[in-house]
């Protein structure tokens, strides 16, 4: 691999500032998304919905996103990227003050509707925004720390939104989201370069663009990774709390352990990730970490009522193996395109992860069953074989993406 250029100082500082910023968007976009997951014991109960009812809620944001990416592919290239991000970001907050002033689950379903579409739609830029400041050779580390926002997520958002959930009811933890994202508007709106280096390569008509890019050879490939990995993980992960509480015996409260720990660890490991990726290889690494997380899916999925040390050993094994699999996995998609269309390409595959995300959540959904609302999970040990199977299938399909400038992956 040829040596780095060396960067400037003040142009390290302002890329440093900007990397940060985007990590602190992702940070409120992981935490809104993943906050609903540990809080679907207590939805459950307050509302009397089954394992069923709660994934439509899941899928509510996750499809939204879907489509808004989609919709987005036509005219996301032809925006500058900050200003359409911020703007978003706006409307992102918006919509999760709804679900945190939501009546009822029909109201928290449409406000999910709502906060998905803005969601997606900033998850994509930001990932086009990474690519667009940091060049190919550094830009695994720089995935790893702005992805390493689940993994803080994981440490302060979801422990902090159980807590005030079990306090003050699930409302809270809507309530705390809208608080911190106020803030970081703030501290995104002061650190983020302008980015319109794209525009002069983008196309006059949105549907030239949309047929320019899936023309680039490596479109196919990177789109079925991005979705078969969306949806080995989105088998698992949304009946995760409510399998440790129904079946593991974990308490409510405890939740916010599995969390803490599981996101604790991925914050370190989640940066050296990265870091490995780009000195021996996006796809090697992300071969290798993906074939170690069926390890921990398989006993996820089959935990008995054991004590919770040993739960959280399995659970935080899970997280660490899972979040850091998409490392890797997202330096190779976003080097699948050249940046004139990294945008679009970026909402474009948003919009299959997104879809699916809430695809897998509604397939767990029907393959897992109870006798009632409060009745231990049945299907669970299914899911996880099935996530296996699609985290094989993404090993096979890495090797398919290729740098579109011809770079070593």
């Amino acid at each position: 691999m040829p040596a780095t250029a060396p960067v400037p100082e003040d142009a390290a500082r302002r890329e440093r500032r900007a990397i940060l910023a985007l990590t602190a968007v992702n940070f409120t976009l992981m935490m809104d998304f993943v906050v609903m997951m540990p809080l679907g014991p207590q939805l459950m109960r307050v509302f009397g919905i089954t394992a069923t009812g709660f994934s439509v809620a899941v899928s509510a944001y996750t499809f939204s996103a879907a489509i808004a990416a989609i919709i987005g592919v036509l005219f996301v290239d032809r925006l500058e990227r900050r200003g359409a991000l911020l703007w978003l970001y706006a409307g992102f907050i918006v919509a999760t003050l709804a679900c945190a002033l939501a009546p009822g689950f029909h109201a928290l379903v449409l406000a999910r509707i709502a906060a998905g579409a803005c969601g997606g739609l900033v998850g994509a830029l930001l990932l086009a925004a990474v690519g667009d400041l940091v060049p190919y050779e550094r830009r695994g580390a720089a995935m790893g720390r702005v992805m390493s926002a689940f993994a803080l997520a994981s440490i302060l958002g979801v422990p902090a939104g159980i807590w005030l959930a079990s306090w003050l009811g699930w409302h809270a933890a809507f309530h705390a989201i809208v608080v911190v994202s106020l803030l970081i508007l703030v501290l995104a709106w002061a650190w983020l370069p302008p980015l319109r280096a794209h525009l002069d390569a983008t196309e006059r008509s949105p549907l030239a663009r949309l047929r320019m890019l899936l023309a680039e050879p490596m479109l196919w490939p990177a789109l079925a990774l991005s979705a078969v990995l969306a949806l080995a993980a989105f088998l698992v992960i949304p009946f995760i709390a409510t399998y440790l509480a129904r079946n593991s015996g974990v308490g409510e409260r405890d939740l916010a352990l599995v969390y803490l720990a599981g996101g604790a660890m991925a914050a370190v490991t989640q940066p050296w990730i990265g870091r490995l990726a780009d000195r021996h290889g996006k796809r090697r690494v992300f071969i290798i970490s993906a074939l170690v997380a069926t390890i921990p899916t398989i006993a996820l999925t089959n935990l008995p009522a054991w004590p919770l040390p040993v739960v959280l050993l399995v659970t935080t094994a899970f997280i660490v193996a899972g979040s850091g699999r998409y490392v890797p996995a997202t330096a190779l998609i976003t080097g699948a395109v050249s940046p004139a269309h990294r945008g679009a390409f970026m909402s474009l595959n948003s919009a299959v992860q997104s879809g699916a995300s809430g695809l897998a959540a509604v397939l767990a959904g029907l393959i897992i069953h109870q006798s009632d609302a409060q009745a231990p999970l049945q299907g669970y040990g299914v899911v996880g074989l099935l996530s296996c199977a699609a985290a094989v299938v993404a090993v096979l399909l890495s090797c398919r993406v290729r740098p579109w400038d011809g770079a070593a992956a």
